[in-house]
């Protein structure tokens, strides 16, 4: 699992290999990820956009920007914590992703920026 603490807001990450299969005769490969977010702030705030860079061992980087998580734009209060999971497919065995969630201070109406760690993807056969 991987973590990171910005301005009282902690992320982690878990991912999953989930399996290949083919798509207009090429083969994919399907990463699971699930993020926690956890409020260790004194304020309630609420995620309110996502910035994704996905990093295709094989690809060109791709950036990837939109509001909320599936769907959602949660208010986490102080000492709770917002799960979900989502899934990314890769042309490679082997990627990333990056990003950063768009916060907002509902005590003070301010707005930042919540880092998302580095997380990596591997097939289970790519590092042999």
């Amino acid at each position: 699992m991987i973590t990171q603490v910005t301005k009282g807001i902690k992320v982690s990450v878990q991912t999953t290999f989930e399996g290949t299969f083919f798509k207009n005769y090429k083969m994919h490969y399907a990463f699971g990820y699930t993020i926690t977010i956890e409020n260790q702030s004194k304020n309630a705030v609420q995620l309110t956009a996502r910035h994704w860079d996905i990093l295709d061992s094989l690809k060109e980087a791709e950036t990837v920007d939109g509001e909320g998580v599936i769907g959602k734009k949660p208010v986490i209060q102080p000492g709770k914590s917002h799960t979900y999971s989502s899934g990314c497919l890769l042309a490679s065995p082997i990627g990333a992703m990056k990003g950063f969630y768009n916060m907002v201070n509902l005590s003070s109406s301010e707005s930042f920026e919540v880092e998302i760690p580095t997380f990596k993807f591997s097939a289970p056969f790519a590092l042999n």
